[in-house]
């Protein structure tokens, strides 16, 4: 081979290294560029999401008697109103009382529920599945007009037990929802074992199955709590003159007397839901071992 043909040769070799380098540096280029668009347009979104809870802090210890943000000074007089006005202490004991009472029965309810859609098998299991499922899927306020109708003539509109069972129906799913998900993660040989060594059916529930399952259980009763204790559509439609939730006064108040007290409220329920989240999380991180 002529040395003129070998250095062509050569040459042809490093200019496609050259250009296949050219070509992985680009690319790894515009990954690079759409990796930080992605990052940019993911924090505007959080931001775009975050942002009304975080300014609504500041505007609850404004010293004005009106909304307004950046406050031009600040004052807890706000949070002081709230706690002694005798409606707003009604309607917020009125609600916790609620979803307390909501939280116990729709997880007892939707743990035996998920336990027969888990391990059960019985005719129109789907359908009883969809049916449980469903206040997710249908809108509130459709669901706030047909309880309204239906509890009016009972006399259940306004009530304590109105109250309960509405926002019971309202809760179920989401406490189906997170135990199914445990069973399903469930390691069934350690209830047969439980079984097997002679232990009945309740007591390998309790020692064996339910604290495997806990977390699940227990985050539904924490979406249960909330979905009852922040609900405010069904709310609008079952309060009464004696039987107000604290959104149904918020509602009122946006309408007839706009201060900073929602401001504050609306603080207290962001907070309340903090703090139930985080002790569900502090719960998680420390199991309790099963009973022998």
């Amino acid at each position: 081979m002529s040395p003129d043909l070998e250095f062509a040769l050569a040459s042809r070799e490093i200019a496609n290294e050259e250009n296949s380098l050219v070509s992985r540096n680009s690319r790894s280029l515009w990954r690079c560029l759409g990796a930080v668009t992605a990052g940019f347009l993911i924090l505007l979104i959080l931001l775009f999401l975050v942002l009304p809870i975080v300014i609504i802090f500041p505007m609850s210890f404004g010293s004005a008697s009106y909304l307004e943000f950046p406050p031009r000074g600040l004052t807890l007089r706000w949070y002081g109103q709230y706690l002694s006005d005798p409606d707003w202490r009604a309607a917020t004991l009125f609600s916790l009382k609620i979803a307390l009472a909501t939280t116990l029965l729709a997880t007892i309810i939707g743990t035996l529920a998920a336990i027969a859609f888990v391990r059960g098998s019985f005719p129109g299991k789907g359908l009883f599945q969809a049916i449980t499922l469903s206040p997710m899927i249908i809108p509130h306020i459709v669901i706030a007009v047909a309880v309204f109708l239906a509890f009016a003539p009972l006399n259940l509109s306004g009530s304590f037990l109105g109250f309960l069972i509405a926002h019971t129906m309202l809760a179920v799913p989401y406490v189906v929802l997170t135990v199914v998900a445990a069973l399903q993660r469930f390691d069934t040989t350690l209830e047969l074992a439980a079984l097997n060594c002679g232990a009945g059916r309740i007591r390998t529930f309790f020692s064996v199955v339910l604290p495997n399952i806990r977390v699940g259980v227990a985050s539904g009763a924490v979406f249960a709590f909330l979905a009852s204790f922040d609900e405010a559509t069904v709310a609008f439609f079952l309060s009464g003159i004696e039987g107000k939730t604290i959104t149904r006064k918020m509602f009122e108040d946006i309408d007839f007397n706009l201060t900073p007290v929602i401001a504050a409220v609306s603080v207290v329920l962001t907070l309340t839901s903090l703090l139930v989240m985080g002790a569900l999380h502090v719960f998680s991180r420390n199991p309790v071992p099963a009973q022998r």
